[in-house]
């Protein structure tokens, strides 16, 4: 398995950086995400701290190097991160739960499989067009696919906010997690994660076009700093992380990470293992940071390599 990847979070004009991101592979298998801890609750960085290191632990659990089936170890460690949150604010006697939003996604034997919960985005790129996105649970979305399916509107749906979500991981119900998968992946593809501090200023047309025409070490960033001016002083936390499918070799591309010569046991990742790590990476997360972490997982693959008899 080889892709490119490139990831940038701003804080924007928020107080603090609630959105988190990382991903995690084996030699066959591979796990992107990005998780947006909600406003008006408590501790929304913790809430998508802890999200993010439940999928990661549970997905070092069960890739050996492999995960038997993606779609349901996705519903799993989505649901596992929301029962999480549950036991972590009950722990704490908190009067609130802290909750996230979760969007995820399995890369494994040339396919492309994906869950979320909330309004986190993935967008799928082949070429300049759009082949999937993700539809948000909220209101706004619930509305348009009504109406698209020529299904009756409930008599109550005008009382709601429709950009509040009906869903997230924190909540006192049963979170609602979508699937989608496998979907066959082609050279070159992209697949971007992002939070709603970014679709929220830029439309997909826009979107889809700087993935198509820029190599996501330029599309990413620039995206980032397209939100923030578009949003002003007042923008949300922007989260990115994209990953082009068996993109360029790492000797290539800094950004690039080949597991051809891991082996059967051996896992990287670049999501913190504790809530202490998590909470000392800071409000920002700058590209040296990002290029820091990508050398020394290559270094380890390397390494691995040289181990093998």
């Amino acid at each position: 398995m080889r892709f490119n990847v490139y990831q940038v979070s701003r804080k924007g004009g928020r107080q603090k950086n609630e959105d988190r991101m990382g991903y995690c592979y084996t030699r066959s298998a591979g796990l992107f995400a990005l998780a947006d801890g909600m406003g008006g609750h408590p501790e929304g960085e913790v809430a998508s701290q802890l999200a993010l290191q439940t999928l990661a632990a549970m997905f070092q659990r069960d890739a050996k190097p492999v995960l038997n089936d993606p779609i349901r170890f996705l519903q799993e460690a989505v649901l596992a991160g929301h029962h999480q949150l549950l036991r972590y604010a009950t722990d704490r006697g908190l009067m609130d739960t802290p909750r996230t939003t979760i969007v995820a996604c399995v890369l494994q034997g040339k396919a492309a499989y994906w869950a979320h919960c909330g309004d986190s985005r993935l967008y799928l790129v082949r070429g300049d067009k759009l082949v999937a996105r993700t539809r948000d649970h909220s209101y706004t979305e619930l509305h348009g696919a009504l109406a698209q399916s020529g299904q009756p509107l409930p008599a109550d749906l005008h009382r709601f906010n429709r950009n509040v979500l009906f869903t997230c991981l924190g909540s006192p119900g049963k979170p609602v997690v979508d699937t989608a998968g496998p979907l066959q992946l082609q050279p070159g593809d992209r697949v971007m994660l992002c939070s709603d501090g970014l679709w929220g200023s830029i439309g997909d047309p826009t979107i889809v076009q700087m993935l198509a025409d820029r190599p996501i070490s330029d599309a990413v960033p620039e995206l980032a700093e397209q939100a923030l001016r578009q949003a002003g002083a007042k923008s949300d936390n922007v989260t990115v992380l994209a990953v082009e499918w068996e993109g360029a070799e790492p000797q290539d591309n800094p950004q690039a990470v080949s597991t051809r010569s891991l082996g059967d046991e051996v896992f990287a990742s670049t999501i913190q293992a504790s809530l202490a790590a998590g909470e000392a990476q800071g409000d920002e997360l700058d590209d040296a940071e990002i290029e820091r972490s990508i050398r020394e997982i290559n270094e380890a693959i390397k390494r691995s390599s040289q181990k093998k008899p």
